[in-house]
């Protein structure tokens, strides 16, 4: 078979999409798997050991902001590229208009993808011919991703993430920690105080008292995550600790490679909580407006605190601490 996934974005429901090549190299080895991703995922998805191609879809390009007639162009070549391809069958992992399109512009004959209910925007349905409806106990993101792949024969497979390591993000992983002086021995835990949406972000008040109370009390040496606009706040976050730290930028593979490094992670419902969790290190997330059982770090070993009223700054800091100190001693 040549089969393309199309699940173009987040990093954190890339990574939960991730079981599903797994699941068709194990069953059926002989399928060629191409993911079509956003620019940023498709960073995250290279050289990834299931799959034999990525093909960049930068929807977000499109909308922001670049010349119309360079966008038209683009997107015509896309087309081209997919219909080159000549998929057997496209599975349409996001549920939206705009994976339907690509979708449709495949010209799969088989194009499966989830049943009405369960599609995130009604009219994708109108690009797929095979709608499924995962079963009841598919509650978390990941199930539901995998249970796509029943009309192709494969049912409840072993769940695998399998991220690619990368031997120079490694390196200056190391050189980062060893600059700040954290050793391997140490109790390192990620602290990721941003968030894409403003509502699943926890307080940077809370996030402090957090921080400082793991390095006082459980000897953590904290390290905080920050991306675009939020430098201020990790810096923030780091000052509360004992011999804190803020991370340096880093990419998708250098964050992946801290998190390997890592005892815990501590996060909201954002990608670097998800990305931490595929590569097995121990997770706690904060979860206020959406749901830690559907969209959690996935496997065991990890902690969901979910608000009771679905904001974020009912989570009080002193459950964070005991949640996050049971799981650094178990570690």
């Amino acid at each position: 078979m040549n089969v393309a996934i199309v699940k173009l974005s987040s990093i954190g429901d890339v990574i939960h999409a991730l079981p599903v090549a797994a699941a068709l190299k194990r069953h059926r080895p002989e399928t060629r798997v191409t993911w079509v991703a956003e620019a940023r995922e498709a960073t995250l998805l290279a050289g990834h050991p299931d799959l034999d191609e990525v093909i960049i879809a930068d929807t977000r390009g499109w909308r922001r902001g670049r010349a119309q007639i360079e966008a038209l162009h683009d997107m015509g070549a896309l087309a081209r590229r997919l219909r080159a391809r000549a998929f057997d069958v496209v599975l349409d992992l996001q549920g939206l208009m705009k994976s339907g399109l690509l979708t449709a512009l495949t010209r799969a004959p088989r194009r499966i993808g989830f049943a009405r209910g369960f599609r995130r925007e009604w009219l994708s349905g109108l690009s797929i011919n095979e709608p499924v409806r995962p079963p009841a106990t598919a509650r978390h993101a990941v199930e539901q991703y995998v249970a796509l792949l029943t009309p192709l024969g494969i049912a409840d497979p072993a769940i695998e993430f399998r991220l690619a390591p990368d031997a120079d993000a490694d390196r200056r992983v190391e050189a980062f920690l060893a600059g700040t002086g954290i050793k391997p021995r140490d109790r390192l835990v990620l602290v990721n105080p941003g968030s894409g949406r403003p509502d699943k972000q926890w307080p940077v008040a809370h996030y402090r008292e957090l921080a400082r109370r793991l390095a006082d009390e459980a000897g953590a040496r904290i390290v905080v995550l920050w991306g675009p606009g939020e430098e201020a706040d990790a810096r923030t976050v780091a000052a509360s600790a004992v011999d804190g730290a803020a991370a340096p930028p880093t990419s998708l593979r250098e964050l992946t490679a801290l998190a390997r490094r890592a005892r815990l992670m501590i996060a909201g419902d954002t990608g670097p909580l998800h990305i931490a969790a595929a590569v097995g290190t121990p997770c706690l997330g904060l979860y206020g407006p959406t749901s830690g059982a559907r969209n959690g770090p996935y496997g065991s070993g990890h902690r969901v605190l979910q608000s009771a009223d679905g904001r974020m700054a009912s989570i009080p800091p002193a459950d964070a601490a005991a949640a996050a100190t049971a799981l650094v001693e178990a570690a």
